[in-house]
């Protein structure tokens, strides 16, 4: 499909939207727009699709309160702003939507954060049933980058380009585009996925010569990941038949950055299927190996324990093997961070402790 199509059935999408409002408005009723609610007692897993969905609670943003028709009143704004720009065939970043809306001819209009702008754009992905890169939005740059032994062709404003994520790219790779889904897969020499969360240990295993030894394809999460991020991860896996590995520190906030490549958000559970890797697989920093590498270590802290009994109640959590390293972790009172491999030397994560563990994963 052409992006011109793409972009006249985004706006379709997206006028039916506006249409339903004033269909409300003209058969007497009060507006209203329903939306899967977004906590985690909200959330299913879809055997069919493999990943965490919305389950059937919903939350509604009606007109029949001043807060509501405010957001209502807000979303009309934004659909007139997307479907304009999708006509222009043009994009934008989220935080400028936020600073655009002080343009708006309506006060009632703006947004007063941008976490409320955000919010509403994932609002508009869900029932309109559009993704945001389809609305043409972009984050601010998540700077989340790839080394190994792949080919790829991207798709940029001045032509098609072929790159090879080792020979072609810097010490610092491959920078992922805001929409992995203009990248087309030439070639690969790659056994499997490795991602990783902290720049740091990124350059330790690209300084070691990890991607080339093991033929590695290493994607830094940068933290939390992008959704880019992600989809490049689930990509490689659905169409090169890689395995997915993840790399994190040993705390409940990195659990949870597996558990968004593995599970997905529950802000987009909308996008599971889009976006999760259910077959990702966690390497560690696990709580068991604090113990077996006596690693140096960090107390944990009282929010620490409480996002890990968070996790203990989190449906995504709830197998044998989480289960048995977060007791162990709450026992211990302890957390690691993937650097302190570096205690028993430069070399040990990558001669030892990821062979060690991928071995064991039955990785390689």
């Amino acid at each position: 499909m052409s992006a011109d199509n793409d972009n006249a059935d985004a706006q379709a999408k997206l006028i039916d939207l506006a249409a339903e409002f004033y269909d409300q408005f003209a058969g007497g009723q009060i507006p209203e727009m329903s939306i899967p609610t977004r906590t985690k007692s909200n959330i299913e897993y879809d055997e069919d699709l493999n990943v965490w969905v919305y389950g059937d609670r919903k939350s509604t943003r009606s007109a029949n309160s001043v807060r509501g028709a405010r957001k209502l009143l807000k979303a009309v704004y934004t659909i007139d702003f997307l479907t304009n720009q999708l006509e222009e065939d043009r994009s934008s970043t989220l935080r400028e939507l936020y600073y655009l809306s002080e343009s708006w001819d309506a006060d009632e209009a703006q947004f007063s954060t941008q976490d409320e702008s955000n919010q509403l754009i994932e609002d508009l992905e869900i029932v309109s049933e559009v993704t945001r890169e389809d609305f043409h939005m972009r984050p601010e740059e998540s700077g989340a980058k790839v080394m190994g032994p792949l080919l790829l062709r991207e798709q940029t404003n001045r032509g098609d380009r072929e790159i090879h994520c080792q020979d072609d790219v810097g010490q610092g790779g491959y920078q992922i585009p805001n929409n992995p889904d203009t990248i087309e897969f030439l070639d690969n020499d790659a056994d499997f996925v490795l991602c990783v969360e902290t720049g740091g240990m990124r350059d330790r295993l690209v300084e070691n010569g990890f991607d080339e030894e093991y033929n590695t394809i290493i994607v830094h999460l940068g933290g939390q990941p992008a959704r880019a991020t992600r989809r490049l991860t689930k990509r490689l896996h659905e169409e090169l038949d890689l395995p997915v590995t993840v790399f994190t520190d040993g705390d409940p906030w990195s659990y949870r950055i597996y558990g968004s490549v593995a599970y997905g958000s529950i802000k987009s559970a909308h996008l599971s299927d889009y976006l999760a890797t259910p077959e990702a697989k966690f390497i560690g920093i696990q709580p068991k190996d604090i113990v077996e590498y006596d690693l140096p270590t960090d107390p944990l802290s009282d929010s620490d324990k409480n996002a890990l009994e968070s996790e203990l109640e989190d449906p995504r959590y709830q197998t044998d093997y989480w289960e048995e390293q977060i007791e162990l972790q709450l026992d211990i009172e302890k957390k690691s961070e993937q650097q302190a491999l570096a205690s028993h030397g430069l070399d040990f994560v990558t001669n030892t402790y990821l062979p060690e563990r991928l071995s064991d994963m039955g990785i390689i």
